[in-house]
């Protein structure tokens, strides 16, 4: 009965002789609603009329249940346990930091929210950018650029002496830093949620070890020369470990972190989502009611919505109706949204959604209001850079921007009253009714790749039918003897595309330690050879974070500089336009270049090769 005494007590100014009440005064099973006598909170002690009581104390009690007989109990048996663990291990060790700073501004302690951080949801400038595989060849290039632009970037690694030993000396332009964190990516367990805290976009650059069967130096120098020029052999973990299931429990993680291209579901047109409870004006005494029930046929075309309806009335000086969500467990993480799209059918009202970052029931709320067009149904898309902190009905000074890292309720409200006293331009008493078909975190456009991913160019030659093997690259040649090192490479392309995560998948062709800036050639298909260097990819990789014209595509790259000669770069040259180059390159969503039905679908998006043997079928 605490909780519910502290909930009395703060509606003390409505209720008469709030001290004598007790549980007494609450009915088991009363035949009739039991009221109380009330006043006004302000007005000198105006008498209005009867406080419905009962309908208060069960709104109270569905937003705060009390706790079970077996949660009691479980509370009661954990605490031995708390305890031993307290003097058995939290006095004498100390917990070690997942996330170990090198240098720069430390990233963590920055906004988790894109919301709260450049502008609202942009990419890399959003949030800490991973890069996985951070000391490999290609991956400790893309750390350094992308500290180069002044970006947080947080380095995913096996080894932290190796780290720190390649990636300790670097810098970058200012506001940039570094961080790592130690995993193992066929190692689900060591993938901790503390890792991707954060997290706005990655670059994957992970890969199976090979190494020539003749020995190699601590640089990895023969192996740098390329796969042609040594007799190779997989080291350590198999391709189907490292290119597929570890690839498949990074994305599984990084996924809520990066977001999803088609939002976050908080409300789904079939219902499915949290609980809704109405949170009315009872609660100060008034006596409007509004419900949240899912109905079919309510949405469009037919299909179901949830229906936010009800009644508004000024009575006892109420002028509000509301529904919102029991607390989310667990709460939602938004903070790779831009903000919240609500798609509903209008009635010309002005509404409200609110959204609390905390468990507490009367505590901020932070809100925006929304205008709705009579009869049509529309898409509302609330930028959580708009919502502001409420205490009811009062803007909080100095409240800060929302950190949508933990959404623990969802609320629509109809009111009279906007803020501070303003009313609400367009509001009307009586009747109303919002269906609402879907609310949903939205990512901002144009999309751009999150999740890029360093595969490798002939995957999908490896079986494809009329293909000259012995006219291949070494790889595609030695792919089963290598363990099938390609085919799990495009099984783990297959995992980055099905992720949800706007993406980029780059197939380079042979990795060279040539100087960056050759001319490039973009292909689709996976038909290309040749050869890029690795300074080239990682620059590549930085840019396409902020392309809009490489979302949610794969993609093969090479220089047209002829293989035997190296690439000299010319210093006077200046730098690439990565921008004209990428959308020069027209890149195709959906294309991957794989066999399907026996049938080699080349430049063709994937999808529209399926469509005739489907149909055939």
């Amino acid at each position: 009965m605490q909780a519910y005494d502290t909930i009395l007590h703060r509606h003390r100014p409505f209720v008469t002789g709030y001290k004598q009440l007790s549980t007494s005064t609450v009915p088991r099973a009363a035949p009739r609603a039991r009221v109380v006598s009330v006043r006004a909170a302000e007005g000198g002690g105006r008498e209005r009329g009867p406080w419905d009581f009962p309908r208060f104390l069960k709104t109270v009690t569905y937003f705060n249940k009390p706790p079970s007989p077996q949660q009691v109990i479980s509370t009661i048996l954990q605490q031995p346990v708390k305890v031993f663990n307290a003097f058995t291990s939290g006095s004498t060790e100390e917990k070690k930091d997942v996330v170990l700073p090198l240098f720069g501004s430390t990233a963590t302690a920055q906004p988790s929210s894109g919301a709260a951080t450049a502008g609202g949801g942009g990419n890399a400038g959003a949030g800490v950018v991973l890069v996985a595989g951070a000391t490999g060849g290609v991956g400790k290039r893309v750390v350094a650029v992308l500290l180069d632009k002044g970006l947080r970037v947080r380095a995913l690694v096996r080894d932290l002496p190796k780290a720190r030993q390649l990636l300790g000396d670097l810098r970058g332009a200012p506001g940039c830093s570094l961080e790592l964190v130690a995993a193992d990516i066929t190692q689900p367990a060591t993938l901790l949620p503390e890792m991707f805290q954060g997290v706005r976009a990655a670059v994957l650059a992970t890969a199976v070890k090979v190494s020539p069967k003749e020995g190699d130096n601590a640089q990895r120098d023969k192996y740098n020369q390329g796969i042609k020029f040594y007799d190779p052999e997989i080291v350590g973990d198999t391709p189907e470990t490292v290119e597929f299931k570890g690839l498949t429990n990074l994305v599984h993680v990084l996924r809520d972190n990066l977001g999803l291209r088609a939002g976050k579901p908080v409300l789904s047109a079939d219902g499915k989502g949290p609980e809704w409870g109405a949170l009315d004006d009872v609660v100060m005494g008034g006596r409007s009611e509004s419900t949240f029930q899912v109905r079919p046929n309510q949405g469009e075309d037919g299909r179901p919505a949830g229906v936010f309806s009800g009644f508004v009335t000024e009575e006892n000086n109420g002028g509000f109706a509301s529904v919102r969500t029991r607390n989310l467990d667990p709460p939602a993480n938004l903070s790779p949204y831009e903000g919240l799209s609500l798609r509903l059918k209008g009635d010309g009202l002005r509404y409200k959604c609110v959204l609390r970052t905390d468990a507490n029931w009367d505590g901020i709320g932070w809100t925006r209001s929304f205008d709705t067009k009579a009869g049509e149904w529309q898409t509302i898309q609330l930028p959580f850079s708009e919502f502001i902190p409420v205490f009811r009905a009062r803007t909080q000074r100095d409240g800060g921007r929302i950190d949508p890292f933990a959404i623990h309720s969802v609320q629509l409200m109809l009111s009279k009253f906007e803020y501070d006293g303003e009313l609400n331009p367009n509001f009307r008493l009586g009747q109303f009714s919002l269906p609402v078909a879907e609310i949903r975190g939205y990512l901002p456009e144009p999309l751009k790749p999150r999740l890029i991913h360093i595969s490798s160019a002939g995957v999908t030659r490896p079986n494809r039918p009329g293909i000259d093997v012995d006219q291949e690259p070494p790889a595609v040649k030695m792919n089963d003897m290598l363990g099938g090192i390609l085919t799990y490479k495009l099984k783990g392309e297959d995992v980055v595309r099905a992720s949800g995560v706007p993406f980029a998948v780059v197939r380079p062709t042979a990795l060279t330690e040539e100087d960056a800036g050759a001319e490039l050639q973009f292909d689709q298909g996976d038909t290309i050879k040749g050869k890029i260097a690795r300074q080239d990819i990682a620059e590549l990789c930085a840019a396409l974070l902020e392309s809009p014209a490489a979302a949610d595509t794969t993609f093969e790259v090479k220089t047209t500089q002829p293989f035997p000669q190296p690439f000299v770069a010319d210093p006077s040259a200046p730098p690439r336009d990565w921008t004209a180059l990428l959308e020069g390159a027209a890149l195709q969503k959906g294309v991957t270049g794989k066999t399907i039905d026996g049938r080699y679908t080349g430049r063709e998006p994937e999808d529209a090769a399926k469509a005739p043997a489907q149909a055939t079928a």
